[in-house]
């Protein structure tokens, strides 16, 4: 009888590993393209941001999620493609973020300042946009960014064509 306990616990555990190991390889196959972008207030101050962009399906699916540091002045941006509303939630995402939601025009139309971690809430953006920025927590408050503010760079297709 222990014989057949033993190979069902090395079944058991085989599975579990494969099953770790596939979830880690589809994690690890999600890689997100860099870009510099600029915040430019009201006021005229500019921030330069790095962003990494989430523009597929799987990028936007995984995001942020099971990150547990991002370095100052670093973001994720989320381009949806076209212009309608968008919700987002902090599931499997460990760090408190600020959301920007963004028209095509880069224009930052609405914003949600400490986004707590792991909530299953919905975010909602309010009215249509084509991007989401997240920053670190606190980031909108320390950089004094605004409804109204822009977003300007290469990784806004919008703003691109605008230019």
């Amino acid at each position: 009888m222990s014989g057949v306990v033993g190979i069902a616990a090395r079944s058991a555990l085989t599975a579990l590993f494969l099953l770790l190991l596939l979830v880690a390889s589809a994690m690890a196959e999600v890689s997100f393209a860099k870009e510099r972008v600029r915040l430019i207030t009201a006021s005229g101050r500019t921030h330069d941001l790095t962003v990494e962009l989430a523009v597929d399906p799987s990028q936007r699916e995984q995001g942020l999620m099971y990150r547990r540091q991002m370095a100052p002045d670093h973001g994720m941006l989320f381009d949806f493609g076209e212009t309608r509303p968008v919700m987002m939630w902090m599931k499997n995402t460990y760090l408190p973020l600020d959301m920007l939601f963004i028209a095509s025009d880069g224009t930052i139309r609405t914003i949600h300042e400490n986004a707590v971690p792991h909530s299953e809430a919905i975010i909602d953006s309010r009215e249509p946009v084509a991007y989401v920025l997240e920053l670190n927590a606190g980031t909108v408050k320390r950089l004094g960014v605004s409804p109204g503010d822009r977003l300007e760079g290469a990784g806004l297709p919008a703003t691109k064509r605008a230019n």
